[in-house]
């Protein structure tokens, strides 16, 4: 018998272009298959004529189920032209079978799962309206005694505590500055409401009159565009929406 690298060589001996191989060669003769020469190397036309299928071949299920159905149902218009598919049309039709039942199966149990979180929702709804209407009645009975409610797990309702102003601004500094520029940073009030965000402010040489310079939401600025080779004073204020805090110490730069 004639080794398997033998029969390999043989068969390439006498390729020729235009031989033709048959597609179930290599299915119905694996050990021969794994020894004949692969197309690609007979024809080298072989590749461009067949490209890859994962390029074409679709990924949505709705263009795969249409392509199965055309398979099937070419396989069996057309024997004559695919006489021995690797799986036949009738195999293919049963695997197609399955997969439609396991697709109802999917489909109904999907339905179910929505029709309970529907039906779940409405419980739902009707038991916080029921508890909603229970908690005013005991509001009106008890004159919304936090003690008594606090039997239903529910407090008396509460205005909403007054925001107070912010404190005072502490510890201003001027760490750098340079031609018309200045940093500043400060520490946040230790008292009083939080403060939401601060104000800068400046006043010149011996003005009385303090003018908005920026505002910072946090701790540290960095203001430019300064009046240049006059004496400057700049302080922080604390704001919220109830006010304005005292402001903080002054601090003096000449830019």
């Amino acid at each position: 018998m004639m080794p398997a690298h033998g029969l390999h060589a043989g068969f390439r001996s006498r390729a020729v272009p235009g031989m033709e191989i048959s597609p179930a060669f290599r299915y119905h003769f694996p050990a021969i298959g794994n020894a004949f020469p692969r197309p690609e190397n007979l024809f080298p036309g072989f590749r461009r004529s067949f490209p890859s299928l994962g390029n074409r071949f679709p990924k949505a299920e709705t263009k795969i189920v249409s392509l199965l159905h055309e398979i099937i149902a070419g396989l069996k218009a057309h024997q004559d032209l695919f006489p021995s598919p690797p799986v036949s049309a009738e195999e293919l039709e049963e695997q197609f079978k399955a997969y439609l039942k396991t697709a109802d199966t999917a489909n109904e149990k999907q339905a179910e799962a929505k029709h309970a979180v529907e039906e779940k929702n409405h419980a739902l709804d009707a038991a916080v309206e029921s508890s909603k209407m229970i908690l005013r009645y005991a509001e009106n009975v008890t004159h919304s005694d936090d003690a008594t409610l606090n039997f239903l797990g529910w407090g008396a309702h509460r205005e909403p505590a007054r925001l107070k102003l912010p404190g005072q601004t502490r510890h201003l500094e001027a760490p750098r500055q340079g031609d018309a520029w200045i940093v500043l940073d400060w520490k946040q009030p230790d008292e009083g409401g939080k403060a939401a965000a601060y104000k800068i402010q400046r006043r010149e040489g011996d003005s009385e009159t303090w003018t908005d310079a920026g505002l910072a939401m946090g701790l540290e600025t960095t203001l430019s565009n300064q009046p240049r080779g006059i004496r400057l004073e700049f302080q922080v204020v604390a704001v919220n929406k109830a006010g304005e805090g005292e402001p903080s110490n002054g601090v003096l730069a000449t830019l």
